[in-house]
């Protein structure tokens, strides 16, 4: 066996593992990447990027398809699954070729193959032992299934739906979190009929009851149909579609089955419990600095338990490499990292719900106002409806901000500062929100939560 030093060694090169290279080789150290697939990961590859090139070339469909309410005259004569496929690969080609000359820039080792973690700090590739000072666990998540359900063939994941060569006539999707109901926005606005199926109550079950609402409401108008409340009993596939049995009887046709019930910790076959590193549920344990069970090993991004994005992987890639390095970062909270969900209407948001608001300080301590974008000109000329909720503690700071409406994902950084900076409405009110933005509607809320309001009621 050959053996090889590193000051650092990073088993996964996907938005963790490969943040935590570069920031650690920009502070000075030695890093090995150890990838047994392409730079980038999930997110690059089979996840965030092409998800939402497909959700923009859908996009791009719904405004040919109302261009005459513009009064632009445009028809819609197709879609092109192999032109769509193609634009989708050319972005994630471009982005992926940037990332490897960005890696090699920093000199960084790049290691194509599968690494087990064995004692000693110490990563197995084949014949080839990369030891590190430190070593940093990147694996990333897979897509989950239930028991029972066997993929293949017209039962997709995620990443299998993006590689099919058609728009499907109608499918159904198996859960109503991010990616169901992201991929059934997709494929309504490309001709799908769609019907989401969610165990819990409302879709987007995580976010806040005001932005859950919102949604149903505008994939109710969208003609996307769902069964919430209602599980899932079995399926079965022949040559030409797939029929799906609900718990209650109900059995619906449809040409492909989506399952979206999640995405897990890809902790499997690596040797880390039998290396000392604690699993729970197969998430690595760690503590509050990212630190593993075992000396000088340490775990980011979906395989730590907490909120599966790539944007917390990349902050948390980039905390380990600094806290290696001695400077002594803080990691941000979770209720501090925004969340998106690409859909149509978009939905985003940062902080407490009210709900976990309440359950925090008591009903009486909190303070909630809601601004529908009804009443913001730049909604109103893109033509999206939605709401602007802001949750604060009564005479306190924000709490939380959630945003529903086309393109509000945008609006979620100033989200953020206002939850991070514990900012109070009355500290944000005086400031200019530039006219005409959507940006606006987020200062009408905190006007009105200031007291003051101008458009609002």
């Amino acid at each position: 066996m050959t053996s090889h030093s590193f000051d650092v060694v990073v088993l996964g090169g996907g938005s963790g593992g490969y943040a935590a290279a570069l920031r650690a080789a920009e502070l000075g150290k030695s890093v090995a990447l150890i990838e047994k697939d392409r730079l980038g990961g999930t997110c690059l590859h089979r996840g965030c990027i092409p998800t939402k090139a497909l959700l923009h070339a859908a996009e791009v469909a719904d405004t040919v398809r109302d261009a005459a309410s513009y009064g632009v005259g445009a028809s819609l004569t197709g879609i092109d699954p192999a032109a769509m496929r193609a634009y989708r690969e050319g972005v994630v080609a471009k982005k992926f070729k940037g990332l490897e000359g960005l890696i090699a820039r920093r000199g960084i080792t790049v290691v194509p193959g599968e690494g087990r973690l064995e004692a000693a700090r110490t990563v197995r590739v084949g014949n080839d032992a990369y030891t590190g000072a430190d070593v940093v666990l990147a694996t990333g998540s897979y897509s989950r299934t239930l028991p029972g359900l066997e993929r293949g063939g017209r039962i997709l994941t995620s990443e299998t739906a993006l590689t099919l060569d058609e728009v499907p006539g109608r499918v159904v999707i198996l859960g109503g979190g991010v990616i169901g109901v992201e991929f059934a926005s997709a494929w309504r606005s490309l001709g799908s009929e769609v019907t989401i199926v969610e165990a819990l109550d409302h879709l987007v079950p995580n976010e806040d009851i005001a932005l859950s609402k919102g949604l149903e409401r505008a994939y109710r108008k969208r003609g996307i149909q769902t069964r919430l409340a209602t599980r899932f009993a079995s399926a079965s596939q022949h040559a030409d579609g797939v029929v799906v049995t609900l718990e209650d009887g109900e059995a619906v046709e449809a040409d492909y089955l989506l399952i979206a019930v999640g995405r897990g910790p890809a902790t499997a076959d690596l040797g880390l419990e039998e290396a000392g590193v604690a699993l729970e549920r197969g998430f690595v344990v760690v503590d509050d600095q990212l630190r593993t069970s075992a000396e000088g090993v340490w775990a980011v991004g979906d395989i730590v338990p907490g909120l599966q994005l790539a944007h917390r992987s990349f902050q948390q890639g980039i905390f380990v490499a600094e806290a290696i390095a001695g400077i002594g970062p803080v990691p941000v909270p979770e209720t501090q990292i925004p969340r998106v969900t690409y859909s149509h209407p978009e939905v985003a948001s940062v902080g407490l719900t009210e709900a976990q608001a309440v359950d925090a300080h008591g009903a009486s301590a909190v303070s909630t106002y809601e601004y529908s974008l009804a009443g913001n000109g730049k909604s109103e000329i893109i033509g999206t409806t939605g709401t602007v909720k802001v949750v604060r503690r009564t005479d306190g700071p924000v709490l939380g901000i959630h945003l529903l409406g086309d393109r509000v994902g945008e609006l979620i950084t100033e989200g953020q500062l206002a939850v991070a900076w514990e900012a109070h409405p009355e500290d944000i009110a005086p400031l200019i929100h530039a006219h005409p933005t959507q940006s606006e509607a987020l200062g009408e809320a905190f006007l009105a939560l200031a007291g003051k309001p101008l458009h609002a009621i």
